[in-house]
């Protein structure tokens, strides 16, 4: 089977030490990416580590398909202990990174530890260099970069990196990378945080191991370019309009399901403020979206639809450059847009202040800094919902993505059961759903469908293969790209779903974590029929004799 290769490069920040250490045969079990940080964090981490705490591990790992130059690649995967879920979390951004990343010659970094002042590590094909940079503190994630150029020559593609939401412990802080491109979900910016990490720079000249089969790689390329989907020009925000006409779009914090001024921040409201092409490392579908308002003097790259939805329609907002302007907010600052839109809609709901975008935006800068109403907010809607006096929409403590479980019963499911809570890209129920390939109305019968979803998603986020590739990268594609049956690479994705699952049953997740705040049909039973489908027991816990059999060793 493909892999990717080269080795583990641990990073103890506290000691300022780096070891390399080689894992071929963890990489040809578990081939990269999500798979391969998973298996590194489930054995690395302590089940009882505190998120915050030096022993707390972060995994930014590369898929085989970053050493090549085929479309739908250009992303890398990050893993690590949640201080929102207070479980295993993997999330994923695009951008320019992954190649290189890929000429350090190492295919997975590990940090572990606890620095005493901010840093920034060098990491070169031969060297990782410690840097203080005490004058960082504070610093937004554009700062960072405009450092990194100064004193490295390097642009901000080289480079992670958190703003002031990670530096304060915000619980839903991100890690940024080209400024725009979020590693978002689960809070990994305020783990970063937690170890003084400011941002870590990768170059070097190693030479890419790894052949990527031939045609299939051009011929994705090139559909990829000759491609007339709307995505190409509106990115995600395409949809806006036909979800809230023919599904729903969550409104004034989940109070109701449609948007009146959903045109206003929907897929041609972007598209009129969209003023170049924008896309991913060697990517010819070329679907991001760099956007400007002159009048208000605006640039950011987005708002995608998660972010027209958490800083819109959720918050009673119905001006697109509004959502801009806490989309370029959030990229500054390094957070998590759907958590910090929803969290900021939630305090409005409190305040009886839905449609105030200035209020908006003055929360969210707060809640970045830890100042005011900030403090509370920066721990998330789980944990401040009741100060606040409104309802707790998470799972797990993550907030829900837009797409309405209330509605989309099968997404419900995939919401209660995902091991990192209310996101939406864990199972993509939703993508079915939308497609008319499965009826949204009910829970039961979906089980199995469900876990290969499950499976599918965590191997692409192994490969690396981009969410938006689907059409292109096929199954029969994927066979010949990786030199393995799709039964085999479901396997690499089942063994990284149970094994997630397992690390947080050790933390205390159970049957009792896999839930809704809200009611759908039948969930207590499509619930168990998932459990049987899975192969868990009754408590929603990975039997050992079931971890022995999948889990590989990342000794």
């Amino acid at each position: 089977m493909l892999h990717a290769k080269g080795p583990l490069l641990t990073v103890d920040v506290g000691e300022r030490t780096a070891t390399r250490t080689e894992i071929d045969d963890l990489l040809e079990e578990t081939v990269g990416g999500r798979a391969l940080a998973t298996a590194l964090a489930h054995d690395r981490i302590p089940f009882d580590a505190d998120p915050f705490g030096p022993a707390n591990r972060a995994y930014l790992s590369t898929g085989p398909l970053q050493q090549s130059q085929m479309s739908f690649t250009g992303r890398m995967n990050m893993t690590g202990l949640s201080p929102l879920t207070d479980g295993l979390v993997s999330t994923n951004a695009g951008g320019y990174l992954s190649r290189n990343f890929v000429e350090t010659g190492i295919s997975v970094l590990e940090l572990v530890g606890e620095s005493d002042v901010p840093l920034a590590i060098h990491v070169t094909d031969d060297d990782v260099e410690f840097e203080e940079v005490p004058d960082l503190e504070g610093a937004l994630v554009s700062d960072v970069s405009e450092h990194v150029a100064e004193t490295r020559g390097l642009g901000p593609e080289h480079c992670i990196a958190i703003g002031p939401a990670g530096e304060n412990l915000v619980r839903f802080a991100s890690v940024m990378t080209f400024d725009s491109r979020a590693f978002g979900r689960g809070g990994l910016g305020a783990v970063l945080g937690s170890k003084n990490v400011k941002c870590v720079t990768f170059s070097g000249d190693a030479e890419p191991p790894v052949e990527i089969p031939n045609p299939p790689e051009m011929d994705i390329h090139r559909e990829a370019a000759e491609s007339d989907d709307l995505m190409r020009r509106q990115g995600t925000t395409g949809g806006t309009e036909f979800i809230n006409d023919n599904f729903a779009l969550p409104t004034r914090y989940f109070e109701e399901y449609e948007f009146e001024h959903a045109d206003a921040i929907g897929g041609n409201a972007v598209e009129e403020k969209k003023y170049k092409k924008g896309a991913c490392s060697a990517c010819a579908y070329a679907c991001k979206l760099p956007t400007r308002d002159e009048a208000e003097g605006i640039e950011t790259e987005g708002p995608e639809f998660e972010t027209v939805y958490a800083f819109g329609s959720v918050q009673g907002v119905g001006d697109v450059v509004d959502v801009m302007k806490a989309n370029e907010l959030c990229d500054q600052l390094g957070m998590d847009t759907i958590s910090a839109g929803v969290t900021v809609a939630a305090y409005l709901a409190s305040e009886d202040a839905f449609g105030d975008a200035e209020l908006a935006q003055e929360v969210t800068e707060q809640i970045a800094y830890r100042e005011e109403i900030g403090d509370t907010l920066a721990e998330g809607v789980d944990r401040c919902h009741e100060e606040l006096g409104v309802d707790n929409y998470t799972v797990k403590g993550m907030e829900f993505a837009a797409h309405d479980g209330r509605v989309l019963h099968g997404q419900g499911l995939s919401y209660a059961v995902a091991n990192r809570g209310a996101d939406h890209m864990y199972a993509s129920m939703l993508s079915l759903e939308y497609a008319g390939q499965l009826d949204p109305e009910g829970t039961l019968g979906k089980a199995e469908t469900l876990v290969e979803q499950e499976e599918r998603n965590a191997f692409r986020d192994t490969g690396i293969v981009c969410a938006f590739g689907s059409d292109y990268v096929t199954d029969d594609r994927l066979e010949t790209l990786f030199d393995a049956s799709l039964e085999e690479l479901l396997a690499v994705g089942e063994r990284t779903v149970l094994l997630e699952r397992h690390f947080n049953n050790q933390r205390g997740f159970d049957r009792e974590a896999d839930d809704l705040p809200y009611e759908i049909p039948d969930l207590e039973d499509a619930v168990a029929e998932y459990y049987d489908a899975r192969g868990l027991t009754d408590d929603g816990t990975v039997p050992e004799a079931t971890l022995e059999s999948v889990a590989p060793s990342a000794d």
